[in-house]
């Protein structure tokens, strides 16, 4: 293989890790241009995703009994809760890079 092959054609986004206690809810929020893609190697979540444009609504059990990987685009509103009993860590890739001045983050409540 040509190590050209392998260079992206745009910059690469940013990938963190977030750890919540059990209860503890992450998200609330949707994005007008990122594209966000959820894991959960470890604990137990429940991620819930609401189409802004037709109000529907999804419920995905998340963790490492349940492993998959979730691809959210804009205009969903998304938020995860731990549903189990130590802590939850979600690893998140996100399609650019954060930019303070043009966060693309507009809160909105969904989960408690």
């Amino acid at each position: 293989l040509c190590g050209d092959a392998l260079v992206p054609e745009k910059e690469f986004g940013q990938i963190f890790v977030s750890v919540a206690p059990p209860g503890k809810v992450r998200g609330n929020h949707y994005h007008h241009r990122k594209i966000e893609w959820f894991c959960v190697p470890s604990g137990t979540g429940l991620l819930l995703i609401k189409d802004l444009e037709t109000g529907e609504e999804m419920e995905i059990v998340m963790g490492e009994n349940a492993p998959k990987t979730v691809k959210i685009p804009p205009g969903m509103v998304h938020a995860i809760k731990n549903t189990g009993d130590k802590d939850m860590v979600l690893l998140v890739y996100v399609n650019e890079q954060f930019d303070s001045a043009d966060p693309d983050t507009i809160y909105q409540k969904i989960l408690e």
